[in-house]
């Protein structure tokens, strides 16, 4: 054997030359980053969701949605069973890497609207962007109305007790 050989080998703590272990190369199964072996797909439902959530988060926004909107919606909301609309007021556009949003916001009075309207839209393309990993074109924002702090809210009494 040559002195090479002997050298690669290992010893037994007797001093015995023990063959060369034979190691396994890691095998790459399936070919490629799993990331590219399927497709995502987020239906509009979910951006709407997360966008109006976003939205409702910025201070000075006191509802989403039109006036009409909002009444049907608290009626809906009083229905034994039923859930809070948290996509009222908000309509999006899915493609397969961007999305765009139309949100219709009530404010409250005394705010900056210019500044509520730039502090939602920050808030949605941060929640949206890193929920979704889809890219926002674009959030159009529609201010429908202002809360007057004397005015009462457009939801009906109930009649259930």
């Amino acid at each position: 054997m040559s002195e090479m050989t002997e050298r690669n080998r290992t010893r037994s703590p007797e001093g015995e030359i023990e063959p060369p272990v034979q190691t396994r190369k890691a095998v790459k199964r399936g070919g490629g980053d799993p990331a590219t072996r399927g497709r995502t797909t987020i239906a509009d439902g979910v951006v709407e969701k997360i966008a109006g959530m976003a939205a409702r988060d910025v201070v000075g926004v006191h509802a989403m949605g039109s006036g009409l909107s909002r009444t049907f919606g608290a009626v809906r909301d009083r229905v034994p069973g039923g859930t809070k609309a948290v996509t009222r007021g908000v309509k999006v556009e899915v493609g397969e890497v961007q999305t765009a949003l139309d949100l219709e916001i009530v404010v409250e009075y005394g705010v900056a609207i210019v500044d509520v309207a730039q502090a939602v839209r920050e808030n949605v393309i941060a929640a949206v962007e890193r929920m979704t990993g889809l890219e926002v074109v674009e959030v159009n924002i529609a201010v429908s109305d202002v809360k007057l702090p004397d005015e009462e809210d457009e939801e009906p009494e109930s009649r259930l007790q």
